[in-house]
């Protein structure tokens, strides 16, 4: 992803979501200014703060998906966190710090699964030689036969020596394994054991704090349990070659790499922001709002925050907050809070010609994937272009009526008009299917015409 140009980047998000151009240029470039400032002088680096960005429009017109695509393909940590769940539990909520600390619990898994996936071929060889060890025991202590003697004018015949033999028969039982013959036959295999099931403790602020891994001191104070397990050939090397890439992997690599990644790398979504912005009055449930504002700033400014990995500096996350606004406004914030986040986008509202798009256009098209769920049961579903055109009008019109919830209105509607083909599927007759103008008015006008009914249904 960092060789793309911003060009490139919204070409991207073009293939997965439809139309709010101005979001994807500006997170385009903001990804884009992420690989500029690594390629800058080192001593101007960290002079360089990432701009932020505020994401402002109705539910479901893109605003997370923007973010989450653009994370998978830069290959960075990325979390998703709701600014209301900071308001939940107590006065003022969960500690915000601990956003900082899931993002790099983030990083941590994602280096270490490419670590694994680096070691696993040499892992597997390992677990293949463990296996071959369960199969066919070395037998020890056994020494080699003395020649035999021959009659008459014959030479001594030196027969096959112990170790011989058995390597013959460990290359013959390893042959066998990698072509998959042994994968029915049962083995018995020790496996780890947990003593105790694992507890999480939630605090709003006491133990995420301690930079002690009490998971971890407890496990190393207990003993190692395992148990007999007696399970597949195939089965066994899957497990054993776990086992070994655990053991291959260098978690002080893993976390050094993980901190950094998370540090220069990530990305924090936090969304629902307006949620948490005070309105004029200054009392009631609004003073924690602004109590959330103010513990949150020091976070996006830039700050250390501890964990168990060590000091996590904030400088250079970037933070992409989105929120509808359509009771608040953005000019609710504290004015500290506003500053830092310097760049805003405002997302349009989806229509008839956009939600036609959404139906056909993405690789993950709302269409294509009922097309593949029934495709499973050798149902051929065909959509025709006035279905298409009535679906999205149908969507629309419930949107202007009830609630504006933007392209989620499409699953509700697409789940009502097929859920009596998606029922009967395993047992119909005519395997091809046509989704016409008339049977998508015949489902659902009767519901659109009654707007009482649309609220609860559609």
């Amino acid at each position: 992803m960092k060789m793309l140009t911003p060009r490139e980047i919204v070409a991207e998000l073009d293939k997965y979501i439809v139309g709010q151009k101005n979001a994807k240029r500006a997170v385009a470039i903001a990804l884009r200014n992420r690989w500029r400032r690594q390629h800058v002088r080192e001593d101007l680096r960290d002079e360089i703060a990432p701009k932020n960005i505020i994401m402002i429009g109705p539910t479901g017109v893109g605003k997370t998906e923007i973010a989450r695509r653009l994370a998978r393909w830069a290959d960075a940590p990325f979390l998703k966190v709701e600014a209301s769940k900071f308001t939940e539990v107590g006065y003022v909520g969960r500690d915000v710090e601990s956003m900082i600390r899931d993002l790099v619990d983030l990083a941590v898994n994602m280096v270490k699964a490419q670590e694994r996936e680096m070691v696993k071929e040499k892992a597997r060889d390992i677990a293949e030689e463990r296996l071959l060890d369960i199969l066919l025991p070395p037998q020890r202590g056994k020494k080699d036969n003395v020649p035999k003697i021959g009659h008459g004018d014959k030479k001594p015949e030196f027969p096959e020596s112990e170790p011989d033999r058995e390597n013959r028969t460990r290359e013959k039982l390893r042959h066998l394994l990698r072509r998959g013959r042994l994968n029915e036959r049962y083995v018995d295999l020790e496996v780890a054991n947990k003593p105790f099931p694992v507890v999480e403790v939630f605090s709003a602020a006491g133990l995420e704090e301690l930079d002690i891994n009490l998971k971890d001191m407890f496990e190393s104070m207990l003993p190692k349990r395992t148990k007999k397990r007696k399970v597949k050939v195939s089965e066994a090397l899957e497990i054993l070659t776990q086992e070994e890439c655990q053991r291959l992997v260098d978690m002080d690599k893993v976390i050094n790499l993980a901190v950094q990644k998370a540090e220069q790398s990530g990305i924090i979504f936090l969304d629902e922001i307006d949620k948490i912005a005070s309105r004029e009055t200054s009392h009631g449930p609004d003073v924690s709002r602004e109590g959330v504002q103010r513990d949150l700033l020091p976070i996006i400014e830039g700050s250390t925050v501890p964990s168990k990995y060590g000091m996590i500096k904030t400088d250079h996350i970037l933070f992409i907050a989105a929120g509808a606004f359509n009771v608040s406004k953005p000019s609710d914030l504290i004015p500290e809070l506003q500053g830092r986040f310097p760049i805003r986008v405002e997302l349009d509202a989806l229509g008839k010609e956009d939600f036609v798009r959404i139906l056909t256009e993405p690789q993950n098209a709302l269409i294509t994937q009922y097309k593949a769920l029934l495709q499973t049961e050798g149902i051929e579903l065909v959509f025709e272009d006035e279905a298409v055109e009535e679906i999205a009008e149908i969507a629309t019109q419930i949107n202007e009526r009830t609630e504006n919830i933007g392209a989620r209105r499409l699953y509700t509607v697409m789940e009502k008009l097929l859920d009596e083909v998606s029922f009967e599927a395993p047992h119909l007759k005519e395997k091809r299917i046509v989704i016409s103008a008339n049977y998508v008015r015949d489902k659902l006008s009767g519901i659109v015409k009654d707007e009482d009914l649309s609220r609860y249904i559609l």
